[in-house]
């Protein structure tokens, strides 16, 4: 997979861009003066089709202009970056954001619900894109008995297979350290669907003014857009949290169907014991990842949503 990123070594004007609100960007320079900057037509990105050339966490060059602002005539090179598919008609592909040391998945089981497939289809363009990823269960002061039981299960499940997980509050505070300590110098993306509490946790580790929580809509327990637009927002302790919109779904891009299972660190561990290295894990005889679907070493949920993902390769849809 391509990390993407133009770098023709062009020397001028840099910065990093700290917020985009779809036709402009405001870059910081390195002397922390804030520019608008506007994209110059001709820029793209090698080889990939994005909704935006530019988005925030990058590095870019800019050319200034007599008003002030400035063109972006240059990208450099990401390290990595957390996409998904744009619409599911389009051919384009969304860039959440660049340069991330971390990814927060914000995960609610219920107010609103958090399916296991949404967080395993993040979880897997993670792998695919080299971002680190901890999951982020929050609002577990509204959970009943039942609920708890099932959001201990689902740490148990991802903690098992090797992702960080951490339960939050932002009523009574739980977490509030751990985060801070998580996110200490570190460039962090904090994502997830409308409703499961961004805001609030953005408003826990910078301050109740940096952002407006909007309530839950409690006829459809769904969330409302607070964020309409990504922004980089600096933390006292050094690093920096990229706030996104919601999301409603996650779609993987560019895997063939013969990768899926390199992203499923549990299925891949296993799949170097199947009789047949092309195995997809489906009805193939001597299939060590079926056995252990049946034994229980390996999930039935993360095997669904390993299923779900090649049905969606196989079928050429394009989910949000």
């Amino acid at each position: 997979m391509a990390k993407g990123g133009n770098e023709s070594g062009k020397i001028g004007l840099q910065g990093l861009v700290v917020r985009n609100t779809g036709n402009a960007y405001l870059v910081r320079d390195d002397n922390g003066n804030d520019i608008i900057g506007i994209a110059k037509g001709n820029l793209r990105l090698k080889g990939i089709r994005s909704t935006s050339p530019i988005v925030v966490g990058d590095r870019v060059f800019m050319d200034p202009n007599p008003d002030g602002t400035a063109f972006i005539t240059d990208i450099a090179e990401r390290k990595n970056y957390i996409v998904r598919k744009a619409s599911n008609l389009s051919k384009h592909v969304h860039i959440l954001a660049a340069n991330i040391d971390l990814a927060f998945l914000c995960v609610t089981v219920s107010y609103p619900e958090t399916t296991t497939v949404f967080i395993d289809r993040f979880l897997t363009t993670a792998e695919a894109y080299s971002v680190p990823v901890c999951l982020i269960f929050n609002k577990i002061d509204l959970y009943d008995e039942e609920e708890s039981e099932y959001l201990n299960a689902l740490i148990h499940l991802y903690s098992t297979i090797g992702y960080q997980c951490l339960k939050t509050s932002t009523v009574t505070g739980e977490g509030k350290d751990q985060l801070e300590a998580l996110a200490e110098g570190k460039t962090v993306l904090l994502a997830g669907h409308s409703g499961v509490g961004k805001s609030s946790i953005v408003n826990l580790l910078v301050g109740d003014q940096a952002q407006k929580v909007r309530e839950i809509s409690g006829y459809h327990h769904k969330g409302m857009h607070t964020t309409t637009f990504s922004e980089m927002i600096e933390l006292e302790n050094g690093g920096f949290l990229i706030d996104t919109p919601g999301i409603k779904g996650f779609g993987t891009i560019d895997m063939s169907r013969a990768e899926v299972s390199h992203y499923f660190p549990e299925i891949f561990r296993i799949s170097k014991n199947c009789k047949y290295n092309s195995c997809l894990h489906l009805n193939e005889p001597g299939c060590a990842v079926l056995e252990a679907v049946e034994n229980h070493y390996i999930s039935e949920s993360r095997y669904h949503s390993y299923l779900n993902i090649l049905e969606d390769i196989e079928e050429g849809k394009y989910r949000l």
